[in-house]
């Protein structure tokens, strides 16, 4: 089994919120703290950050979490500190790949099971673990999401308890990234648990503060170690390596991140209401998809519909559209938003995959946004309905020959 070259990881559409007041004032607050915050975060956030997990059945130590500016430099120092090699699921975030590379980890893809997105099918992953084995490979890493970019999908809990006794009986860590799990779509209907809640030794948990709870051009992201003395040495090696890039964030946002992880009511009331609308757009622009005969699963968490237009080859082929490179080029421009091939995730370019962005069906703007997020009935809003409308036409184009 040859690795596949690097592939560029996709970037990301702007899907923010004006600023919660409370935060920006804790931003503006350390604003004359100049100096260097330390490697792996203050003991400010580190508290913080404890508490947000203890909130969520998963208790920690200072001495456990680590902080980065942003979830990228962070798994880049986590699996340079792991080591071997690295199992991914097909599809699976578009930057999990490139960032092995750039550790000097190859990287393989199993395949998801048709429930879900972000772990592999336990039978499919053990069989890869096999086969790199035999090719000589050493897996130590499975990298899974329980709330998935770019599917939006959750896991089932007796799915990914599968999934990571199947890895650490392999002698696996699993990196749970859990960036995701608060901006669920339905909190009190979809069952979400951590892989640390079940395997607690071999597991660490990666967040990045930017997909719920902070700005995107505010990074921060923290990692939670397991309590063991090889997760400490674990531990060790991921400042170390986050020390050799200056990985180190700014007094301001890390100011503003330990605010946000106390989670206060404006915080919590934003989440919760940024996941209802999301739920709104995200149901209705799966049920228009259906209807046009493009297949996927509900999106269920996130900002993303991740949606197959396999069944409508025959229709592509006419309009010279053969791959999901070409497919997400074509809906880019029909639907003037940033559409995400399923290639850069880690299908095969045949499979005429798609990510489609929820955030520009809730409005071009900040603004806009705000007001559909605000909104008791998002998709009542003129703005909403009509990109509605526009994604509707678009796709509905793609079922029917060329002309007609």
């Amino acid at each position: 089994m040859q690795p596949q070259p690097p592939i560029p990881a996709p970037a990301e559409p702007d899907g923010g919120l004006p600023v919660l007041p409370e935060l920006a004032a804790r931003f503006a607050g350390a604003v004359a703290r100049t100096g260097p915050e330390p490697v792996g975060g203050a003991p400010e956030l580190h508290r913080a950050a404890c508490g947000y997990w203890s909130r969520r059945g998963l208790p920690a130590r200072p001495d456990q979490i680590a902080a980065a500016p942003g979830a990228q430099p962070l798994l880049l120092a986590l699996l340079a500190a792991i080591g071997g090699d690295v199992l991914l699921s097909r599809p699976c975030a578009g930057w999990y790949e490139p960032l092995a590379r750039l550790a000097g980890r190859p990287a393989y893809h199993a395949p998801v099971p048709a429930e879900c997105g972000g772990v592999p099918d336990p039978f499919a992953l053990l069989e890869t673990v096999r086969r790199v084995r035999t090719e000589g490979g050493a897996p130590r890493a499975l990298v899974l999401s329980v709330a998935d970019d770019p599917t939006g999908t959750a896991a089932p809990p007796e799915l990914l308890h599968e999934v990571c006794e199947a890895a650490v009986e392999e002698g696996m860590f699993v990196v749970s990234d859990e960036t995701w799990r608060d901006t669920r779509h339905e909190p009190h209907g979809t069952v979400l648990l951590s892989p640390a809640e079940m395997v607690p030794e071999r597991v660490l948990v990666l967040s990045d503060l930017a997909g719920a709870l902070l700005p995107s051009g505010w990074p921060v992201a923290v990692a939670r170690f397991p309590d063991t003395q090889v997760c400490a040495d674990l531990h060790a090696r991921t400042l170390a390596m986050l020390a050799a890039v200056r990985g180190t964030l700014s007094a301001p946002v890390a100011a503003a991140a330990a605010h946000a992880l106390d989670e206060p009511e404006p915080v919590r009331a934003r989440v919760a209401a940024t996941a209802r609308a999301y739920r709104a757009v995200g149901e209705e622009a799966h049920r228009l998809l259906t209807e046009a005969g493009v297949l996927g699963l509900p999106p269920l968490a996130g900002r993303h519909l991740y949606a197959d237009f396999s069944e409508l080859r025959a229709a592509l082929d006419a309009r010279g559209i053969t791959d999901s490179v070409e497919l997400a080029e074509h809906l880019t421009r029909r639907l003037d938003m940033p559409v995400a091939g399923g290639h850069l995730f880690g299908d095969a370019p045949y499979a005429l995959r798609a990510r489609l962005p929820l955030a520009p069906l809730l409005g071009a703007d900040e603004v806009q946004r705000l007001a559909a997020v605000e909104s008791p009935a998002p998709l009542e809003l003129t703005r909403v309905a009509e990109a509605l409308t526009g994604l509707a036409e678009g796709v509905g184009e793609l079922s029917r020959p060329p002309g007609s």
